[in-house]
């Protein structure tokens, strides 16, 4: 699964990096280290412009950046409840579950991101665990992110949701929520694993985000994109040895702390993790 992830870059760089048409300014986020579901989030998609915004720009679909809300509301659920519990779509069944689908047909974005967080516990603290003398063993942060450094695009949806108990024109009558589709976690042996650490992807969690490579982006991208097999077809895993994970500060566990100490690569882990 994809419950935390980091999304530092400016609005300017991912401008460039997607091609964007068309944002706005006073809807910047500030830098995350430690994106958390609920939070607002910056993401990619295609839609038509509407009303002052489309303004100079040719009919059809324009490439936006757009905050949006982690954690799907469906267009038919009763209350956003839920959201919370909507942060991630299977890959494998995302085409026909409920809450899902009808996004998955049409309404897809890419969600920037630095890399995801996952957490182990080490073979010690589970024998803790198994003794009884630890209720809740202690588990060490990874942060797995592009070897080459490079932007991680997550494949997502985006829904729009109506709160009928509010006006038409009050600024919070309308949701827009997103969540990350994931896949198999990748079984290849990582760049440099040895010793104490996971030695793929796989050991870490079995889920991952789906994250697809630049020469995915318009297809997934695009609106007019409607053969359902096709669409499919964009959810095979990339090619295995994009990813690297390394060992970061448990800080991260706790919501509320935010920097970039806490993606910092440590030599070895905090929390014993030998497998």
């Amino acid at each position: 699964m994809c419950g935390r992830y980091a999304a530092s870059r400016r609005p300017e760089e991912l401008v460039g990096l997607f091609d964007v048409q068309q944002w706005e300014p006073e809807e910047t986020l500030a830098p995350s280290w430690n994106v958390a579901p609920t939070d607002t989030v910056h993401a990619v998609l295609e839609r038509p412009l509407k009303g002052a915004a489309a303004d100079g720009f040719p009919p059809g679909p324009a490439r936006q950046l757009r905050p949006l809300k982690w954690g799907l509301v469906p267009a038919w659920a009763n209350s956003p409840d839920a959201a919370a519990k909507m942060i991630n779509a299977r890959a494998e069944t995302v085409h026909e579950k409920p809450s899902f689908r009808q996004a998955f047909a049409a309404r897809r974005c890419l969600l920037p991101g630095d890399g995801y967080f996952e957490w182990v516990t080490g073979a010690a603290e589970r024998q803790l665990e198994e003794q009884g003398r630890r209720k809740r063993p202690r588990k060490q942060p990874y942060f797995v992110t592009p070897a080459d450094g490079s932007v991680m695009a997550m494949a997502g949806l985006y829904e729009f949701w109506r709160d009928r108990t509010l006006p038409g024109d009050h600024p919070r009558a309308w949701w827009v929520t997103c969540t990350v589709v994931t896949t198999e976690a990748e079984t290849t042996p990582l760049a440099g694993a040895a010793g104490e650490g996971p030695r793929s992807l796989a050991e870490i969690h079995p889920r991952m985000p789906l994250v697809l490579p630049p020469d995915r982006w318009d297809a997934w991208l695009d609106p007019a994109g409607t053969d359902p097999d096709e669409l499919r077809a964009l959810l095979a895993p990339p090619p295995p040895g994009l990813m690297r994970a390394f060992p970061v500060p448990t800080e991260v566990s706790n919501v509320r702390n935010n920097g970039p100490e806490l993606v910092t690569e440590l030599d070895a882990p905090e929390v014993g993790t030998l497998f």
